[in-house]
């Protein structure tokens, strides 16, 4: 069985591939049915590395060459020119590169996942951009970052993966407040929720206007809410949420071929 994934139209180009990976298609059990990319989850890690090598093939690289990073929710992101020095993958929450043959990857499990090309260029990027990592600006370190290497701001486009959506994300007053902090414009993402004093936080706009007010070319949207499409998606917040023991990781990822 082959890797699913989802693709946009705005990264299609001679020479590049990329896949926003769904759950279908691998060989993990249990929660996390099937294609668990996740090297921090509680899968097994035999399983992980199938599914991850299955990702690989459909983008048309070798496994070794798909690089994911560590991730720790932060603004930083790396410029990549080869495969990891004995597998030690940098803590970093985007990456770039101009090196062909190489495959970029995030992981996420309700968090935004983030591809970027400059397809004239050939220069790709990947960000996690979780709310922290959105707020603290890794969208603009990252496109800063392919900049450093050649891109040009004004050609590069970017394709929003599955992520939490603006019907499911109901956030606390503190976490309002903390965007209202950075700026009153931030205000527009949220309204009322239900419950009193907490509100419903509309992750994919706040990343769409993020990368709008960096001057990129074009932003693209898949639209899916990894809460709500459990057939497609794993989420964070859907496992808390049912109290199940741990979650996987979909990956979304970039290569020059």
């Amino acid at each position: 069985m082959k890797a699913e994934a989802v693709e946009l139209d705005i990264l299609k180009t001679p020479g590049l591939a990329h896949g926003f990976f769904t759950r279908r298609g691998g060989v993990s059990q249990g929660v996390y049915d099937s294609l668990d990319g996740g090297v921090g989850s509680k899968d097994d890690p035999a399983h992980v590395a199938e599914n991850r090598a299955r990702m690989a093939q459909r983008l048309g690289i070798a496994a070794e060459h798909l690089l994911v990073p560590f991730q720790i929710h932060s603004a930083d992101a790396h410029a990549v020119r080869a495969p990891f020095a004995n597998g030690e993958r940098p803590r970093c929450d985007g990456l770039v590169s101009a090196t062909r043959g190489l495959g970029l990857g995030v992981t996420g499990a309700d968090c935004g996942i983030v591809l970027f090309a400059d397809r004239e260029r050939q220069i790709i990027g990947a960000a996690h951009a979780g709310w922290k990592g959105a707020l603290t600006g890794v969208l603009e370190a990252t496109i800063a970052a392919m900049e450093a290497i050649g891109a040009q701001r004004q050609t590069i486009v970017a394709g929003l993966g599955p992520m939490i959506g603006p019907q499911s994300y109901e956030v606390g007053p503190e976490f309002f407040a903390r965007f209202l902090e950075a700026t009153p414009d931030n205000a527009q993402f949220f309204r009322p929720s239900a419950r009193a004093a907490h509100f419903m936080f509309d992750l994919p706009s706040f990343i769409n206007f993020r990368l709008r007010a960096a001057g990129i070319g074009d932003v693209e949207d898949c639209g899916i809410d990894t809460y709500a499409d459990e057939a497609r998606c794993f989420s964070y917040r859907r496992s808390v949420h049912r109290s199940e023991p741990d979650y996987g990781r979909l990956v979304a990822a970039i290569a020059l071929v």
